[in-house]
C-alpha cells in the first residue's frame, strides 16, 4: 500500500499523487537578522575543529553566498556531522542567528552536503557584471562573422552544440586574476572576438574567418579547468594540464567532427595555442600574423581588466 499524507482533518492524498518539491535555497545571508530560526544553502568557505573551555569539541563555520558570509558554530554531534562535508562544499543548515559578540553569526542545529547536480555556482560565487543574455547575443552575433563553413561547424560545435556549451557560460577567466567570476570566460571571449574584428578592418590582409575563430575559442580549454563550490579552484585536470592543453584536446576532436580540413585545423591550433606568447617571445616565434594580433588582444582585455579590479603594478 502506498504511503498517505494526512492534509488537514477530512483530506486523504497519496503520496505519489504529490510533486517532487523544488529543493529549497532558503534566504540569502544579506538577510539574516538576529534571533531567527533558518534555514538554506551555503558554500563552506571555513571549517575548523575547536575544542570548548570544557573540553568538547564543536565545529567553527563560515558560511558564504553572493551577498556576504556568516560565522557559524556547531555544537552537537560535530565529529560526526564534520565527516560528512569537506571545506569548499555546498550544505544545507539549519539552525538560529544570534549577535555574538556584536557580530551576527548563527548556531547550526543540521548540516547535509548538497549534490553536486543541485548546486548553482551563480548562487555562491560573484557573477559577470553584464547581463548573460546581452553577451550571449553578442556571441551570437561574432560567431556568425566566421564565414568558412569548417572553422565556423568548429565554433558551433564547441561554444552553442557540444557537451561544454553551458560550462563555457559558468566559467571564470582566473581564480583571482581578471575576469575572476561566473560568467568571465563568456566575458572575455565577447571582448577579444569584438577588438578582432576592429583589428581585422585596421589590418585587412589579416583572415579575419581564422583569426576571429581563434579568438572566440581560445579559452576553451577553461571549461575544464575550474571547480565551484565556496570558491573557485582548480579541478584535478586543470592542475595536471592547465587550458592550453585541454583546450587543444577539445578543439582537435571539434575539429574532427566538423570534417575540418588538417591542415587548416592545424593552423587553427597555432594560433590558439600562442595567445599567451611563444618562449623566447619574439615576433619571429610566431607562426603567424594572427598568432601575434590574438596574443595581443587577449593581453589588452586581460591586463586592462586586472588594472581596473586590482590596480596598477
Amino acid at each position: 500500500m502506498l504511503p498517505v499524507w494526512q492534509l488537514g482533518k477530512d483530506v486523504v492524498v497519496e503520496a505519489a499523487e504529490l510533486p517532487d518539491p523544488e529543493p529549497a535555497r532558503g534566504p540569502a545571508i544579506s538577510e539574516l537578522t538576529p534571533g531567527r530560526p533558518f534555514r538554506g544553502r551555503y558554500a563552506c568557505a571555513r571549517k575548523d575543529r575547536l575544542v570548548a573551555r570544557n573540553g568538547s569539541a564543536y565545529l567553527g563555520l563560515e558560511l558564504r553566498d553572493r551577498t556576504g558570509s556568516l560565522s557559524a558554530r556547531l555544537f552537537r554531534d560535530a565529529d560526526r556531522l564534520g565527516l560528512l562535508f569537506d571545506r569548499g562544499d555546498v550544505i544545507e543548515v539549519s539552525g538560529r542567528t544570534e549577535l555574538f559578540r556584536g557580530v551576527l553569526s548563527a548556531e547550526v542545529e543540521s548540516i547535509v552536503k548538497v549534490p553536486t547536480e543541485e548546486i548553482d555556482p551563480s548562487d555562491f560565487l560573484p557573477t559577470a557584471y553584464r547581463s548573460r543574455e546581452e553577451l550571449e547575443g553578442f556571441l551570437e552575433h561574432l560567431a556568425g562573422e566566421v564565414h568558412h563553413p569548417g572553422l565556423s561547424a568548429v565554433v558551433r560545435d564547441l561554444l552553442f552544440e557540444g557537451e561544454v556549451a553551458e560550462e563555457f557560460r559558468i566559467a571564470p577567466c582566473t581564480r583571482a586574476g581578471h575576469h575572476a567570476y561566473i560568467g568571465g570566460l563568456l566575458e572575455h571571449t565577447v571582448a577579444v572576438g569584438t577588438l578582432v574584428g576592429e583589428t581585422c578592418v585596421l589590418h585587412p590582409k589579416l583572415r579575419p574567418d581564422l583569426l576571429m575563430a581563434a579568438a572566440l575559442i581560445h579559452d576553451v580549454g577553461k571549461t575544464g579547468e575550474f571547480t565551484y563550490g565556496a570558491e573557485i579552484d582548480l579541478s584535478e585536470r586543470g592542475r595536471a594540464l592547465g587550458h592550453l592543453q585541454i583546450g587543444a584536446g577539445l578543439i582537435t576532436d571539434a575539429a574532427q567532427r566538423s570534417g575540418l580540413d588538417p591542415e587548416l585545423s592545424d593552423l587553427l591550433l597555432s594560433v590558439v595555442m600562442c595567445h599567451h606568447g611563444t618562449e623566447p617571445l619574439r615576433l619571429r616565434s610566431f607562426p603567424s600574423a594572427e598568432a601575434i594580433a590574438l596574443y595581443r588582444l587577449n593581453a589588452l582585455d586581460a591586463q586592462v581588466k586586472t588594472a581596473l579590479e586590482h590596480g596598477v603594478g
